[in-house]
């Protein structure tokens, strides 16, 4: 169970930074150059331009906390693995 919440939370993580990448471009092609390269210019993007990045954010957020539940569950199923 953990990993299937692994794998959907990576694909929606994706979706949503992929989707909030298109929107930057869309605003200014600054802003996509700035967001694709620079972390904190994303993190600016986002707060100036929330009405625009809200929803993308939103997907990016769940799919981080999708992956981390999965995580969590995942972790006791790799205690029982054994070394070779």
């Amino acid at each position: 169970m953990g990993m299937i919440l692994m794998i959907v939370g990576i694909g929606l993580a994706l979706v949503g930074g992929l989707w909030l990448l298109v929107k930057a471009f869309q605003t200014s092609i600054l802003w996509g150059l700035g967001c694709l390269f620079l972390a904190p210019v994303q993190l600016v993007f986002i707060i100036m331009h929330w009405d625009v990045a809200k929803k993308p954010f939103l997907y990016y957020l769940a799919g981080i906390v999708i992956m981390v539940i999965g995580t969590v569950l995942g972790a006791p199923a790799l205690e029982n693995i054994q070394p070779t």
